[in-house]
């Protein structure tokens, strides 16, 4: 398989400046030995890929699942570098109708990669069309309607389809069969964290302590997106403090005046948990009455606030609903009575 240049159609994430989407694709790893963190996945990862490459075969279908910001994206477009492969990157929301997926796939050669983030998003009807596009390399189109309809098979080049998902649980159950690689990306460790920081701040020419960098790494919700977005604020105030080496202390300030503490959580996590102690007495409440009253849309709180609050301990999942944990009362400074939330349980 001959390398071909690497063709970005990255997808813009509407709550980042351009400036921001820019960045992190520079900030990017661009290879396996690059990619810090997710080790058991990395190295299964290397394995795949050299024996794919041995064979002189495209890999297999790869489905990554796992929180915004984990580096699911980075993680296809260095799968693609390292297999010398092009890559065609798409949203589940972007592919309305199966037309838009013909356009696609009959394009594609051999090796190349289809990358499609939000999975879960595809119509069923597009769904269902790439059915046998990832089993046999084939699509079925209707030509002409009534009496004189009929099937054409039209034979695709083999490729490799990757798959990002912030909830897999709701991929269909012949989508998710057809994956033959499944891989979870997880919250990052601090340690992990403080070396993308200072991987980060050499490619953006910023000096930082090893301090300063660990001081980032514990407030960024285990999320590298998190942390590079942190060191462009950082990097904000020390231009304009006349700062030329970044310490801890400028990075408390920044987190303090970006409304966020120690432990990660921002003004709309505290808000959150703040709602459900104060108005529904620490829970059990659903996520269309806790949605409302955040005034926040269901799926922001699913995909985006909730998974890190469960991961640290601050919120939980009952047959009922979200109760917000003891740790939630101590993190906000508030009794907590043991006995009333027991008998929820």
């Amino acid at each position: 398989m001959k390398g071909k240049p690497t063709q970005h159609k990255s997808v813009i994430n509407l709550k980042e400046t351009e400036e921001d989407n820019v960045l992190n694709l520079s900030l990017r790893p661009r290879s396996l030995a690059e990619f810090v963190g997710q080790g058991e996945t990395i190295e299964n990862l290397k394995v795949v890929i050299a024996a794919a490459k041995q064979r002189k075969e495209p890999l297999e279908h790869i489905l990554l699942n796992g929180p915004p910001g984990l580096g699911k994206t980075s993680l296809a477009h260095v799968i693609t570098m390292t297999m010398q492969a092009k890559i065609t990157a798409t949203a589940g929301p972007a592919i309305e109708r199966a037309g838009d997926l013909i356009g696609i796939l009959t394009n594609l050669e051999i090796g190349d990669i289809l990358f499609i983030d939000e999975i879960h998003r595809l119509s069923k009807v597009v769904e269902e069309f790439l059915y046998p596009a990832m089993e046999n390399f084939q699509i079925d189109f209707l030509i002409d309607k009534g009496p004189y309809a009929k099937t054409i098979k039209f034979n695709l080049k083999p490729f490799t389809l990757i798959g990002a998902t912030t909830r897999a649980g709701l991929l269909s159950g012949p989508l998710h069969s057809r994956f033959g690689i499944f891989y979870h990306l997880d919250f990052y460790n601090p340690e992990d964290l403080s070396l993308i920081i200072h991987h980060s701040a050499n490619r953006l020419d910023i000096n930082i302590e090893k301090e300063a960098s660990m001081e980032i790494a514990r407030c960024c919700r285990g999320t590298p997106r998190i942390a590079n977005r942190m060191l462009r604020r950082v990097r904000d105030y020390a231009q304009v403090k006349n700062k030329e080496v970044i310490d801890a202390d400028l990075v408390t300030l920044t987190r303090e005046a970006l409304g966020i503490d120690s432990n990660g959580l921002n003004q709309i996590d505290r808000r959150l948990l703040r709602i459900i102690i104060d108005t529904y007495s620490g829970g059990p409440v659903g996520i269309e009455a806790l949605a409302a009253s955040l005034n926040e849309d269901r799926q922001t709180i699913m995909d985006t606030i909730e998974p890190y609050l469960l991961k640290a301990g601050y919120l939980k999942r009952t047959a009922r609903g979200r109760m917000a944990t003891e740790m939630a009362y101590k993190r906000l400074g508030l009794p907590y009575h043991r006995e009333k939330q027991e008998e929820f349980l």
